[in-house]
């Protein structure tokens, strides 16, 4: 939900301004009103304090100046490539290059070849190693005499290196020395530099938001008087206002309105407060919206664990989720996540155990998993239909309808009943109507009550949608944008619909794939097994792996379209709020 706002608005004599602004700051609960970025960014000031906060940012996040980095980087490279080196030069054997340019010195020409072992003549020169179904020799011609040509054959000419692999070994090893010695060149510099920096940024940081609100501020009669707005959670109110009673400032506190740009602040319970990220994803509700937080939350859980559809898996997510929590696995891009991945395995499990999978396994077919439980799994047809699709399509629908209700009780809310009628007649015949055949279906009414039921529910939501849609506007007008909603609905609504099979889809393949691993892993294995058993958990483990990680993607991806598309679309949710961020130190 998002918390209640009260919009300030002070007026403060010049002299005491500065003064006034570092007694907000001090309470840290108002967010300033700021002007338009383009408007602040043309201050010169402004642009230098920004670009020497992203300086210290970068600083921060590298570790070290850049020219530790780079002569770090330097060594490393030549490292790589005196390895790269090393490594076609140890099939040459230990050699010693002084002797060789003695030899070519005397008059002797020397000459180095590889080629295939089957196509090596001997002939051809004086073997000097053998491997991975290569020769490698060498060409000597005495003085005086012209070197056989071997341009025509399959033998290819190298250049033998100044230095052989061992002494190549020992360039490496002090080259190692010199690597060791510039990272600790660059943990000294972050020991001593680090902390520093951090306090920097931090004090670059609240000069930025210093600058900012004084730009934001109007100076009134010749600058005498300095005017900025602001707004406070209700639940600091109090604190604020004994604040400004005590500083002897003109404030004025008011209610926002429709105009505001009134930044949110969301107050959500523990488990919704998991997913406000996803909500942060898509854009920040504005303040006159509704937050979709706590219905995104349960039903993105439901949608992951429909697409991921396996209770071993939802397992496997648990304990990554809590290890990540603990620091026991730390992994950079999960980092925070530990929490909503363990909250997403529970579910996984859960819905798992009712879609009659684990780690690929078919739980109806399984001896081991009792028969009472058995029953609870969602199996069998529907009308000739999958029951699991069935079930995907029927939670696509009630999710759609779900945001149409949303959508016509927070456009009441905004906008007013009276501009909001065919956004309620749409409500009214689709999920009115839904509502009416499934009663109908259920409790066996006549035909005739339910025809005239729909007779009267299609004649009030034509009215609503075809004439009332926008009073006081021309009729014909208002017949002319239903016909474009009624076509909007039509190619819209069914597609919308029909994406929802995806959590069928998935959770199918992801099933069916993990069953082929423990088949092909089985077949491995076979009846007698001895050394079978290593290939058959290798197997397991590789392919169990593969497709966790496969049907977390989908997982992830799939369940955020239909909340950004389908629910997002039908709820009439914009996303451009902004966060509420107080002036503070």
């Amino acid at each position: 939900m998002i918390t209640q706002m009260k919009k300030y608005t002070f007026l403060v004599f010049h002299r005491d301004y500065d003064a006034f602004l570092e007694s907000l700051r001090e309470a840290g609960v108002v967010h300033i009103t700021q002007k338009a970025a383009g408007l602040l960014e043309e201050n010169q000031d402004l642009q230098a304090a920004l670009q020497h906060e992203d300086e210290l940012r970068r600083l921060l996040k590298q570790g070290a100046p850049d020219q530790l980095l780079q002569e770090r980087d330097a060594i490393a490279q030549r490292i790589r490539d005196t390895q790269e080196l090393a490594k076609q030069t140890a099939v040459w054997g230990t050699f010693d290059a002084a002797q060789i340019h003695a030899l070519e010195e005397a008059g002797h020409t020397l000459r180095f070849f590889s080629c295939s072992d089957k196509a090596f003549q001997a002939e051809w020169g004086i073997v000097v190693n053998s491997e991975a179904g290569r020769t490698y020799f060498v060409q000597v011609t005495p003085a005086g005499e012209e070197p056989a040509d071997l341009s025509e054959t399959s033998a290819q000419p190298v250049t033998l290196p100044e230095k052989d692999a061992a002494h190549l070994a020992q360039e490496i090893e002090h080259l190692n020395g010199l690597l060791a010695a510039a990272n600790a060149r660059i943990g000294a510099w972050q020991l001593a530099n680090m902390e520093s920096i951090e306090k920097q940024l931090k004090e670059a940081r609240q000069q930025i938001d210093w600058q900012r609100v004084q730009l934001s501020t109007n100076r009134l009669a010749e600058g005498a008087l300095c005017l900025v707005e602001g707004f406070c959670p209700i639940d600091k109110e109090a604190e604020l206002n004994a604040l400004l009673e005590q500083s002897q400032v003109y404030y004025e506190e008011t209610d926002p309105t429709e105009e505001d740009a009134t930044p949110i602040k969301l107050h959500n319970n523990r488990f919704a407060k998991l997913f406000e990220v996803f909500t942060g994803m898509y854009g920040w509700p504005t303040y006159g919206e509704f937050d979709p937080t706590p219905i995104l939350a349960p039903f993105y859980l439901l949608f992951f664990a429909m697409c991921m559809g396996d209770a071993g898996y939802g397992l496997v997510l648990i304990a990554f989720g809590l290890l990540t929590h603990y620091k026991k696995v730390n992994i950079e891009m999960f980092e925070g996540l530990g929490p909503i991945i363990a909250t997403l395995g529970v579910g996984t499990t859960i819905v798992g155990f009712f879609l009659g999978t684990f780690f690929g396994m078919p739980l109806l077919e399984a001896s081991w998993y009792p028969e009472s439980l058995k029953h609870l799994i969602i199996s069998g047809n529907v009308m000739g239909f999958d029951a699991q699709m069935v079930l995907a399509i029927g939670i696509g629908v009630f999710h759609i309808c779900l945001a149409m209700i949303v959508k016509a009780l927070c456009y009441t809310k905004r906008f007013g009943f009276a501009e909001t009628l065919s956004v309620w007649g749409w409500v009214l015949l689709i999920v009115g109507g839904l509502i009416v055949f499934s009663v109908s279906a259920l409790l066996n009414l006549p035909t005739q009550v339910t025809k005239w039921i729909i007779i009267a529910i299609a004649g009030i939501s034509a009215l609503a949608i075809y004439i009332f849609n926008k009073p006081g506007r021309n009729p014909l007008l208002n017949i002319g944008a239903g016909l474009w909603d009624t076509y909007n609905m039509a190619t819209g609504l069914l597609g919308d619909v029909l994406s929802y099979v995806r959590l069928y889809a998935l959770g199918l393949a992801g099933g069916m794939l993990g069953g082929a691993f423990n088949s092909i892993a089985l077949m491995v294995l076979g009846e007698h097994p001895t050394w079978q058993w290593l290939p058959f958990l290798l197997i397991l483990l590789f392919g169990h792996v593969l497709n966790i990680l496969m049907s977390a993607l989908g997982a992830f991806v799939h369940p955020l379209r239909l909340t950004f598309v389908e629910y997002f679309k039908n709820s009439g949710y914009e996303g451009k709020g902004q966060l509420y961020q107080p002036f503070k130190k």
